[in-house]
Parts: C-alpha cells; sequence; structure tokens
C-alpha cells in the first residue's frame, strides 16, 4: 500500500490515491430539478429504516391536524421500492414522481397541500428517530446534486433557491419584520 500524491496539470489540485491494486471508482455528478407548482413547499431528507412511513405520517398528522401533505421513501434494500403515503392524492403524487427522479437510496420526500409549511413540523421530523438529516425545507425551486456511482446513488446536497443580489438596508428589514407579523409569525 503505497501513497502516490499527483498534481493534476488541469487544475493543479492535489489528487492522493492508496493503491490497492484496483481500479478507482467511477462517478457521474448529476443535478435534478425538484418538480412542483410554485407555492408548494417540500421537505427533502436522509433517512435509515423501511419504518420512515408509517413513523414520518404519524408524526405529521399528530404535529398539524388535518395536514395535507404526499411523502415518499427510496428503499435502500430488498426490494428498492418507493414507499409511499399521505393525506393528499396530488402531492403524494409529486412525492413519489420526485422520488423517482432523484433515485437516491433512504432519501424522503414530503409535500405540502397549498396552506401547510414546514416551519409547523420541521423539529417534530427531526425527531424521528429514523431521520438522519434535513437537506431542505423550502417552497423555493431546487436542485439536487447527486453522485452517481455503479452501486446507486447519493445525495451530495441542494441548491435551494438563487444567490443572493445585495445586502439588505434598513427598508428590507422593515419590510422583512412586517411580514413576519403579518403572517402571525412575530407578535
Amino acid at each position: 500500500m503505497a501513497f502516490s500524491p499527483r498534481l493534476s496539470p488541469r487544475d493543479s489540485v492535489v489528487d492522493f490515491r492508496i493503491d490497492f491494486g484496483i481500479q478507482p471508482l467511477q462517478m457521474e455528478l448529476l443535478t435534478v430539478k425538484i418538480e412542483k407548482p410554485a407555492a408548494i413547499n417540500f421537505v427533502l431528507g436522509q433517512t435509515h429504516f423501511i419504518k420512515t412511513v408509517e413513523d414520518i405520517h404519524e408524526t405529521l398528522v399528530a404535529a398539524v391536524p388535518g395536514i395535507q401533505f404526499g411523502l415518499a421513501f427510496c428503499e435502500a434494500s430488498g426490494k428498492c421500492l418507493v414507499r409511499w403515503s399521505g393525506t393528499d392524492a396530488v402531492m403524494i403524487k409529486l412525492a413519489q414522481e420526485n422520488a423517482q427522479a432523484v433515485a437516491a437510496g433512504h432519501s424522503f420526500f414530503i409535500f405540502f397541500g397549498e396552506g401547510f409549511y414546514p416551519i409547523n413540523v420541521l423539529n417534530a421530523l427531526k425527531n424521528v428517530a429514523e431521520v438522519c438529516g434535513i437537506y431542505c425545507a423550502t417552497a423555493n425551486p431546487v436542485e439536487v446534486i447527486i453522485a452517481a456511482t455503479e452501486q446507486g446513488r447519493a445525495i451530495l446536497g441542494v441548491v435551494d433557491g438563487t444567490p443572493p443580489k445585495a445586502v439588505e438596508e434598513e427598508a428590507d428589514i422593515a419590510w422583512r419584520k412586517g411580514l413576519l407579523r403579518q403572517i402571525g409569525y412575530k407578535l
């Protein structure tokens, strides 16, 4: 086993490799755009167990009575199905379609019906025993950055919305504070 640091002439990055006598894995980087209506909020996360579907469903209906949502979970072993649940057929379909497009093992998608928001369930979701993490909770346009290998796909991160255009000024601060009070999140 020998370390072989190598300087890449293309980008001047040192590439440290350990020679085990095997070929390096091939990986492709992809982006998958989340398809949804502009007003719809969703959560994208990572979990680790088939019982996630039932546990997240129970968590959501307990946190917000009457919540409208669709949930899809990408099973990463066994039958490798997109498991699903929910209370709204349109949101369920959105979750299923986006889960199939991203196709990363143990990822989950929750799409919320209009008038329901991640902020009302996010802490409860993070406390579900199987949930490992949340990539985003947003209504913004999102692109999911995927690494695809021979074995499968992994989510490396997300592009959530667009870059900032400027730093807020006093008028922007007043607008932000006013909005939060208008929609009832601040007194």
